[in-house]
């Protein structure tokens, strides 16, 4: 699981039907240990996000299984928006 900023949000108007009625951000990519991003991908939404929020990112299969369809030709899915992190420095 990544953890990313929605940056944007893309719209495609011509695309494979089976990837209509999803909707599309452009996350950053977040590399906690390094605390730095690491990248952007750009991911479907089924958490309902909004540009700003810090955001849960799945890949591969678990994107096409939180989409309800393994067909589905999708790498990236958001599933879920953070409320708060806390980060201990120590460990």
């Amino acid at each position: 699981m990544l953890l990313g900023r929605v940056t944007g949000s893309l719209w495609a108007t011509r695309k494979d039907e089976k990837l209509n009625g999803l909707k599309f951000m452009l996350v950053e990519v977040w590399n906690t240990t390094a605390n730095q991003p690491e990248g952007n991908l750009v991911a479907a939404d089924n958490a309902g996000a909004g540009i700003g929020d810090l955001v849960l990112v799945v890949q591969g299969k678990a994107a096409r299984i939180s989409a309800e369809n393994l067909d589905v030709p999708i790498d990236a899915m958001i599933v879920g928006v953070v409320d708060s992190l806390e980060k201990n420095d120590d460990v």
